[in-house]
C-alpha cells in the first residue's frame, strides 16, 4: 500500500509471478481490502492462492519509521511482517517507507544469530553482470565487524540468487593499497582476510572506478556511502538518457541516425534494466524482506516474488548463518 502508484500494480505484479511460478503455494496481499479487492477484480485475478489480509492502516513516506510504527499498529508492513514471523509466509515485498520497513523486520523478525545488523543489497545491472551494492542505506554508522558480514551476505546472495559461482568481493575505498581508507575500512579489510571466507575470491580493496568494469560481484561499504553511492548511479543514469534523447533530437540527421541505432539502445536498456531484480534485500534476518522502490511498476513486483522465491529455494538464510558463525568463530581463535 506503500507504493506511488497503489496497490493495482502490486495486484497486477502478483498475478505475473503466479502464472511463471508454480511453486509459489500462497501469496498474501496485505492492505486495505477496500481497495484490494476491486484491484483483484479489475486485474482478473481469481488464483486461488491469493490470500488477502485486511490492514486498515499505512505507513506513509512522511512518517518517521519508529513513531510511525508505534501509533500505526495496523499498518500493512506491520502485518505482512507479522505473517513472516508467525511463519505462515517465506518472504515480505514492500515498496513503501524504507526506513519503516527496515525498523519493522529488525524489530520482529530479529537478526539472525551472529550478525549483528541486518544491511540492504541492491543489486546493480552493469554491461556484463550485475554486481551487489551492500549496505544500500541501514546502516549509515557501521563497525567494522559489520562489513565482514556485509561481505559474507553479499556474496553468498551473488552465488545462490545471481548465480555467481565465485563470487568477488571488494571493500570500497580511495585506492587498493591496504594502507588508504579510513579506520573503518582498515580494520573491515584485515577481518575479512582473517576470517578465510570459503566459496568467494576476496579482492582486498576496490575503487570507484572498477564498479562497472566487471571486475567485482560485490561491493561492500557503510550505508552512507552506499546510498549516496546508489543515488549517484541512479542520478547518472537517468541524466545520461536525458542527454542521449537531447542529442539524437536536435536536428534530422541525428534523428536518422538515432533511428539506425535503435537495436543498440534496446540492447542496452535490456541489459542494463534495473527493473529485472525486482528489488533490494534486507539481508541477515529471520525471514527474507525486499524492499522494492516506491515508483515500481508491475514488472518489479513480480520479479521480487521470484527474487524472493529463490532466496527461498536456495535456503539463503541458513547458508548466512552457517558461513557468518564460521567467520566469528575464526576470529575468536586468532583473538
Amino acid at each position: 500500500m506503500g507504493g506511488d502508484h497503489g496497490c493495482r500494480v502490486a495486484v497486477h505484479g502478483a498475478k505475473s509471478a503466479l502464472q511463471s511460478d508454480t511453486k509459489i503455494t500462497a501469496l498474501y496481499l496485505v492492505g486495505n481490502e477496500a481497495e484490494v479487492k476491486p484491484a483483484l477484480a479489475a486485474a482478473g485475478l481469481r488464483d486461488a492462492r491469493v490470500h488477502v489480509v485486511h490492514a486498515s492502516e499505512v505507513l506513509t513516506m512522511e512518517d518517521k519509521p519508529v513513531t510511525g510504527l508505534r501509533k500505526k499498529k495496523d499498518c500493512s508492513i506491520l502485518r505482512a511482517v507479522d505473517l513472516v514471523k508467525e511463519g505462515k509466509a517465506d518472504a515480505v515485498i514492500s515498496p513503501g517507507n524504507t526506513g519503516g520497513i527496515v525498523a519493522a523486520s529488525t524489530i520482529r523478525l530479529r537478526t539472525l544469530e551472529g550478525v549483528d545488523r541486518p544491511a540492504i543489497a541492491c543489486i546493480i545491472p552493469t554491461e556484463h553482470t550485475p554486481f551487489v551494492l551492500i549496505d544500500g542505506g541501514a546502516n549509515p554508522e557501521s563497525k567494522p565487524v559489520h562489513l565482514l558480514h556485509q561481505a559474507i551476505m553479499g556474496g553468498i546472495y551473488a552465488r545462490e540468487v545471481l548465480g555467481q559461482k565465485r563470487p568477488r568481493i571488494g571493500i570500497l575505498s580511495n585506492g587498493t593499497e591496504d594502507i588508504k581508507g579510513n579506520d573503518l575500512v582498515r580494520e573491515a579489510n584485515k577481518l575479512c582476510r582473517a576470517a578465510e571466507m570459503s566459496g568467494v575470491d576476496y579482492l582486498g580493496f576496490i575503487e570507484g572506478h572498477d564498479l562497472f568494469t566487471g571486475h567485482v560481484d560485490v561491493v561492500v561499504t557503510d550505508g552512507f556511502v552506499g546510498n549516496i553511492v546508489l543515488k549517484t548511479i541512479e542520478s547518472m543514469a537517468s541524466g545520461f538518457k536525458r542527454m542521449l534523447k537531447s542529442g539524437f533530437t536536435k536536428n534530422v540527421l541525428r534523428q536518422a541516425g538515432a533511428a539506425l541505432a535503435q537495436g543498440v539502445f534496446r540492447d542496452m536498456k535490456s541489459r542494463m534494466d534495473p527493473e529485472e531484480h525486482g528489488g533490494a534485500p534486507l539481508l541477515g534476518l529471520n525471514g527474507n524482506v525486499i524492499k522494492v522502490h516506491g515508483s515500481a511498476r508491475e514488472k518489479v513486483f513480480a520479479n521480487a516474488i521470484r527474487q524472493s522465491a529463490t532466496a527461498v529455494a536456495h535456503h539463503l538464510n541458513q547458508h548466512i548463518q552457517r558461513e557468518v558463525a564460521a567467520a566469528n568463530a575464526r576470529l575468536v581463535v586468532l583473538a
